[in-house]
């Protein structure tokens, strides 16, 4: 629709507010309304009155007659059911926006959406008045409506409400889409959330089993006896993960604060203090990018329980993840992406040296080392940092060789002692600690220790990780004195579990990203006024380019030596679109596109883009890639094409930038570009 178009929409619509304000029916002056019921509330309750009412009465019986007599038959029957019905009627009050509107006359249908569902409402004249008639057919797609009224069965069986009042609560000064779905649509639903959620039902009911979800875990954990506490979100020692925080200023105090990244080290306190079974359930904060699985702001529900060990969370974690999906989904077997996963079989347990002695063949064990798993690390093209030590790289070759393979529950325990700094040693083996994930779907889900109550072990690590910190680990933990203080005081034996409630929901709704299971996820700021500056950019579908600088743009020479035409004449120009795109794990520079480029089959290519763009700004949009070149191996991943970027270069600097070709999203995924 033109943008005139809609413009002169908008201003009828304010006109009809005018009109009504002006008239003494402003609803924005109503301050409440009497809702009794919602829309399957009210089918449920006609059901079972229906359903006592007309015991006994048999269907209408039509054999051997013609179509005219049946007919008649049939409008009979319906209206002698429909009388016994409206002797007792059921009357309601639902209350709703008004989402479809069909105008007869005398008589109208319209369809009232609310929490639970939406609901036919039969509007007549002759019932309401002329005056509220007359109102109402001047009403909007999107106008939120009180209707009190009887429930009723139409002769095509659906029950309705029969209106006998209606009132205009709000007044909907903005256009509804017609259809809110496609990757074009893919940024403003998650901008613009409460859109979403009134267009778009599957939306609205992962939202419902999240806070389903969230209320099983409490109920879960309060029948084992734990209390739900809450820790400062603003700390002077962000602690507890490996992560960068999010820094901030305390203008009270003039002192430096950061996000918490984890919930950990304030809980484990409150087991030094005698407060034996704690759990939270609260927002952390992880400056680092945003990608299908990642968001720098997410929920993390952490529990310790005294005088128990990783075996113990071990138990409670599979009985929990059992009673979610059970309560959730109504199953212990769920589907995720068309895989169906058992949840009620008894997870399988692999050490991190089983599980990369299976999936990739070599037995860590065996390894002398550092700098022989080093050399294997080399052999097998895997990147690693010059501090990594032995149980660096075993971890490493275990996310790259084992971890898309763990589909099933598998609880992957007894991590390297490097990359555990708050967990127990193994009394067995020194070099590990008694550490577990639990990985579904590929994924971790979980991760748990037998809590490090040694306060001299404890700050051996502790100096390990600020001895990272200071080779340039921006991730690594710092010593926290406090909490060095309270384990001196004397912590229990005790086991802990900490997992992100967004990936579960994710799992247990069948969601493709982490953004479809949070409300609002994080985004990148739109700024109006770079958006203004570009050319027929108003659809939010094109990098502004007002701020950048041609002067320095260098021109390819295509048809020199390096490229003949001939050769150039063959490449496969097509138009993909973006469905997801992610950092690539241990790249700083790649970003991993999952392309639909016409075929009906993903194809994926990595592009070394990161520096100029998150991957969130870039899933819906419309890009070019040469789609026939040969796979190219890079991180170990299949790249299957190469995505086409101009290039600046800028000024007194061998530094370039790039930019992705962005085209109409109008053109269809798989087109040929000539």
């Amino acid at each position: 629709m033109a943008e005139q178009d809609i413009n002169q929409l908008l201003k009828v619509r304010r006109e009809k507010l005018s009109a009504l304000q002006e008239a003494g029916k402003d609803p924005f002056q109503i301050t409440k309304f009497d809702q009794t019921h919602h829309s399957d509330e009210v089918r449920s309750l006609y059901e079972e009155h229906e359903a006592k009412l007309l015991a006994g009465r048999a269907a209408v019986n039509t054999d051997g007659m013609d179509e005219e007599a049946a007919k008649q038959a049939i409008n009979d029957d319906y209206n002698e059911r429909r009388a016994i019905m409206d002797a007792q009627p059921i009357h309601v009050s639902i209350a709703g926006r008004m989402m479809f509107k069909r105008v007869m006359g005398k008589a109208s249908f319209c369809n009232i959406q609310d929490l639970q569902n939406s609901i036919q409402v039969y509007v007549a004249r002759d019932a309401i008045g002329e005056d509220s008639y007359a109102d109402f057919k001047k009403s909007d797609i999107g106008d939120i409506y009180g209707v009190k009224g009887y429930a009723f069965r139409t002769k095509t069986g659906e029950i309705s409400i029969h209106a006998e009042e209606i009132t205009l609560l709000s007044k909907s000064l903005q256009i509804l889409p017609e259809k809110f779905h496609g990757l074009t649509d893919t940024d403003t639903r998650y901008r613009q959330r409460y859109v979403d959620l009134i267009m778009n039902k599957d939306s609205k009911d992962v939202f419902i089993k999240r806070s389903l979800m969230m209320r099983e875990i409490r109920n879960f954990l309060a029948g084992r006896d734990f209390m739900e506490v809450e820790t400062p979100m603003l700390v002077e020692n962000a602690g507890g993960a490996a992560a960068r925080p999010f820094l901030t200023h305390y203008n009270a105090l003039g002192e430096e604060r950061k996000l918490r990244i984890s919930l950990e080290l304030y809980l484990k306190r409150l087991i030094v203090g005698g407060l034996e079974r704690v759990f939270e359930i609260g927002r952390v904060f992880r400056n680092e990018g945003v990608d299908a699985r990642h968001n720098p702001e997410f929920t993390l529900m952490e529990l310790y329980q005294a005088y128990t060990d990783y075996e113990g969370m071990m138990e409670l974690t599979e009985s929990m993840f059992r009673y979610l999906a059970e309560k959730v989904v109504g199953s212990t077997k769920i589907s995720y992406n068309g895989v169906e996963i058992d949840l009620g079989k008894p997870f399988e347990r692999l050490t991190m040296t089983d599980a990369v002695k299976k999936y990739a063949g070599i037995d860590f064990d065996t390894v002398a080392d550092d700098e022989a798993a080093k050399a294997l690390a080399r052999e097998k093209g895997i990147e690693f940092e010059d501090r990594h030590k032995k149980g660096d790289i075993l971890n490493l070759f275990f996310e790259e060789f084992c971890e898309e393979n763990l589909v099933q529950p598998t609880f992957i325990m007894d991590h390297p002692i490097e990359i555990s700094p708050l967990t127990k040693k193994k009394p067995s083996d020194p070099t590990k600690v008694e550490r577990f994930e639990l990985f579904i779907n590929g994924w971790e889900m979980c991760n748990a220790y037998s809590e490090l109550n040694d306060p001299i072990d404890q700050r051996e690590r502790f100096a390990a990780q600020d001895a990272n910190a200071e080779a340039g680990d921006d991730e690594a933990e710092h010593t926290d004195e406090d909490f060095l203080n309270a384990l001196e005081i004397g912590m229990p034996p005790t086991g802990g579990i900490g997992y992100g409630l967004d990936r579960l929901c994710m799992l247990l709704t069948d969601s493709a990203a982490i953004r479809d299971v949070l409300l609002f996820p994080t985004m990148k700021s739109l700024n109006p006024a770079k958006a203004s500056q570009s050319a027929g950019d108003n659809n939010g579908f094109f990098a502004p380019n007002a701020s950048i600088d041609f002067s320095n743009v260098k021109i390819e020479p295509l048809f020199e030596e390096t490229v003949d035409f001939d050769t150039f004449s063959k490449s496969d120009f097509r138009a993909v679109k973006v469905k997801a795109c992610q950092a690539v794990p241990k790249s700083k520079k790649l970003l991993q596109f999952t392309l639909d480029d016409g075929t009906g089959t993903d194809r994926t290519i990595l592009s070394g883009i990161h520096a100029f763009y998150e991957p969130e700004e870039l899933v819906g949009k419309t890009l070019v890639a040469i789609t026939n070149l040969p796979p190219r191996p890079m991180m170990g991943i299949e790249s299957c094409g190469m995505l086409l970027s101009a290039v600046n270069n800028l000024k007194d600097s061998e530094d370039e930038e790039l930019h992705l070709l962005m085209i109409d999203n109008h053109i269809p995924a798989g087109a040929k570009l000539y």
